[in-house]
């Protein structure tokens, strides 16, 4: 008699019979590898079909056993012979859904641990930091729940537009979707103003419109209508707010000019003709307004300016070449401004590594150090204070100025210089070890001091009896001191060396923590389980923008399609003739 977990499945086709299987645990390649060998065929060579659809190699979780796809006992599955090219593109086409799928999940986990490690107040381990800004180029605080989720959709929305300057639609979607949820996150309130949830709607209904599939024209139309909403909160009433922040220029007339193409091709698709035409000439009003003339392009290049930023330029100036100039100008002044701040703030960075960070992870806050510093106190032993006080002024001054903690605060930096200082002499000698000398040796040479170089040329050309001598000494030295030399102003968490404050240990000066093999992992963010070229892929992307990005489209495939659309109203689709199963463009 069968388990109670058996089901038996009929089969026909290339082999026919009963095949008795557990749906729990098979999986559609196991299935079609037992049916495969029965019927003395390759595993490429065999379509399985079950209630009318081919069943593939499923990969995911959600559908991995025969169970989840709705097999069970009595089912029928036809097993159909294919061509060896057939099965082929076949395998092609599961192997590159299943690359897809891993490279879109790599996108969410990498911008979910940027957005975590680039909280507020947090130090990141990179040299870089994330921050938020308006258009304006200020920045913008939020409460740390919705500034990770702010920035965990702005780095998937970033993502998703690079998908669509690639031509990649299918996977801009996934990721703007992602982009959608995480913006789902954040209290309503606080992102009302917002413009980058409006932009994002419009960008996910262009990417239904390139697909061509009418089967989204209903969530289309309802994106659409939150995206025009959105944008009227954030803009303003004829982008009136908007424009007084861009001094007049008319910076958002390529993302309207998007918008209203787009409301008219499902108004037209809706039989809403009428509706359709007047977005349509609106949009192409539009177009017409940002064609650059040939003359202006010339005069602002002849300026000293590239054809690109020229044209978009003259595109956010109405064509006007003085205000284009002007335009211009600021943004070189912006983008060297931004330069300079992005200097300060990775050198802010590197002197935060140095602290350590708090008990919740949080970066030694610079401004408060900097009033501690003022009023006398010795900067090392100010940040150890903040430190220890989750970067609380006043519980900080009352350490400092408290006889008992004072000294609490020195014994604890001292201990961990000493800790961080035999971690690091330590991390030289296996670094040298496993490059083939012997232990003994090493200990000798590192401890006699001197660069990585220096080292290993001891190493190298000294006899071993002077080196084992050295290190006899060394030894003696470090048991009877308990010090075994001062270290640099390092202050951080009770662990590791900060990246960026290798110690002064004669021993590993100039030395490298990455040379080292120092683990830094917990004073500061993990540096462990990271996917770095995602990382860096996204922080490129992030790069490559500035307040503007979303507003500088090329509009030629817009003008195209408006163009396409109302030949088709003047063909005859305004008379109710409009039917297709796609979206033209």
């Amino acid at each position: 008699m069968s388990s109670p977990s058996m089901a038996k499945l009929k089969v026909a086709g290339t082999w026919a019979g009963v095949l008795e299987v557990e749906p729990e645990n098979w999986t559609v390649l196991m299935l079609r590898e037992e049916i495969a060998k029965r019927s003395n065929m390759g595993t490429e060579s065999i379509n399985l079909i079950f209630a009318g659809k081919v069943l593939k190699d499923c990969t995911s979780e959600e559908k991995n056993s025969l169970s989840q796809l709705g097999i069970k006992n009595n089912s029928k599955i036809l097993a159909c012979r294919v061509s060896v090219e057939e099965g082929k593109t076949l395998k092609n086409e599961l192997l590159a859904d299943d690359e897809r799928n891993r490279r879109l999940a790599r996108i969410k986990a990498a911008v979910t641990a940027l957005s975590k490690r680039h909280a507020d107040g947090a130090l990141p381990i990179e040299d870089f930091d994330i921050e938020l800004e308006d258009q304006s180029g200020k920045k913008v605080h939020f409460s740390e729940t919705d500034r990770q989720a702010i920035m965990t959709g702005l780095m998937l929305h970033t993502s998703g537009k690079r998908f669509i300057r690639k031509q990649m639609f299918s996977d801009a979607l996934e990721v703007l979707t992602m982009g959608e949820e995480a913006f789902s996150l954040c209290n309503p309130k606080s992102i009302e103003l917002v413009d980058n949830i409006p932009i994002l709607q419009i960008d996910m209904v262009w990417c239904y419109f390139m697909l061509q599939d009418i089967a989204w024209l209903s969530v289309a139309g309802l994106r659409l209508e939150k995206a025009r909403e959105g944008l009227e909160r954030a803009h303003g009433k004829d982008s009136s707010r908007f424009r007084l922040l861009q001094a007049g220029c008319s910076s958002e007339l390529a993302l309207y000019l998007r918008l209203e193409l787009l409301e008219g091709v499902v108004a037209y698709h809706s039989g809403q003709f009428d509706k359709s035409r007047k977005f349509l000439t609106s949009a192409q009003a539009k177009f017409f307004q940002l064609q650059v003339p040939d003359e202006a392009l010339s005069v602002v290049m002849s300026i000293g300016f590239g054809e690109q930023d020229a044209k978009r330029a003259l595109r956010m100036s109405n064509q006007d070449v003085q205000s284009a100039v002007n335009f211009l100008v600021l943004e070189r002044e912006k983008r060297e401004q931004k330069r300079e701040d992005d200097i300060r703030r990775r050198n802010e960075i590197k002197e935060q590594k140095r602290y350590g960070v708090t008990p919740l992870k949080k970066a030694v806050d610079l401004q408060k150090l900097t009033e501690l510093v003022s009023i006398g106190f010795e900067k090392e032993l100010a940040a150890e204070a903040l430190r220890k006080n989750e970067n609380g002024s006043q519980e900080a001054l009352d350490d400092l100025t408290n006889p008992e903690a004072n000294t609490e605060l020195q014994r604890a930096i001292e201990s961990r210089k000493r800790k961080r200082q035999q971690r690091a002499t330590d991390a030289t000698v296996e670094q040298l070890v496993s490059m083939g000398f012997e232990r003994s040796r090493v200990i000798g040479a590192v401890q006699a001091g001197g660069s990585l170089e220096e080292v290993m040329h001891q190493l190298l050309t000294h006899p071993q009896a002077d080196t084992t001598a050295a290190a006899d000494d060394s030894s003696n030295a470090h048991d009877s001191s308990g010090n075994n030399n001062a270290s640099t102003d390092l202050n951080a968490n009770d662990n590791a060396c900060a990246p960026d404050s290798t110690p002064t240990n004669p021993a590993v000066e100039n030395l490298s923590p990455d040379t080292l093999g120092i683990d830094n992992s917990n004073e500061g963010p993990s540096a462990e389980q990271r996917d770095l070229e995602m990382e860096d892929e996204i922080a490129d992307e992030l790069t490559r923008g500035d307040a503007l990005s979303d507003y500088n489209i090329d509009v030629t495939q817009e003008g195209d399609a408006i163009n396409e659309y109302l030949a088709l109203l003047d063909s005859g689709g305004g008379n109710g003739k409009a039917s297709s199963s796609q979206l033209s463009h």
